[in-house]
């Protein structure tokens, strides 16, 4: 798997920076991936496919709506985080329309929600953004294990097997494989390669 970071924030080149400092078993590259490259991402993502990569994911600021609409043409399935926020929603809106113009699936994916699952906050924004479209399952809690994975370069699976968020995040991960059709994960998976992006 290789994840690029077109967000200015760079905050996905941070945490593979973290990741490559601790050695975990698990290798996921972690790259920049600049603007000016946008317009070779189809020979690109070929090359990766061709070295043996099966899983790419984009992570894309939200705002920049000409970078979304250029990767959403080449993924098989666009991300869309939203915290449950009305700003959060609106402004998730406008990317998912970039994606809309593309023919691409998309899913929105609730996070940062108060644990308490029937949350009236996340209940209302599930419902808003269910109109908009597709709400990916499940819904993401805001818990800790989620900012110290990040904070230590781990993925929140390596950091607390056991936890709810990890098992939040295995569930949205099979339900990603369902949505492009993948049976299995994409190190078992080689025969074709997919793309993600998340905008953010």
């Amino acid at each position: 798997m290789i994840a690029l970071d077109l967000d200015p924030q760079g905050s996905l080149t941070r945490w593979g920076q973290r990741r490559a400092a601790i050695k975990t078993l698990s290798t996921i590259m972690v790259e920049p991936f600049e603007r000016d490259r946008l317009p070779r991402l189809g020979a690109i993502l070929s090359g990766l496919a061709g070295t043996g990569f099966t899983l790419a994911i984009f992570d894309t600021a939200g705002a920049d709506s000409s970078a979304v609409s250029l990767v959403a043409e080449a993924a098989d399935l666009c991300l869309l985080p939203s915290r449950p926020t009305r700003l959060d929603v609106e402004a998730t809106a406008m990317t998912f329309r970039a994606a809309f113009l593309a023919k691409r699936k998309a899913a929105f994916v609730l996070n940062q929600c108060p644990p308490n699952y029937r949350s009236a906050r996340a209940s209302e924004a599930a419902k808003g953004l269910t109109s908009l479209g597709v709400l990916a399952e499940p819904l993401l809690s805001a818990r800790m294990d989620y900012q110290d994975a990040l904070a230590g370069g781990f993925g929140v699976t390596e950091f607390s097997r056991d936890g709810r968020a990890a098992r939040e995040v295995e569930a949205l991960w099979l339900w990603s494989y369902e949505q492009i059709g993948a049976v299995e994960p994409p190190a078992a998976n080689q025969n074709k390669s997919r793309a993600a992006v998340a905008a953010a």
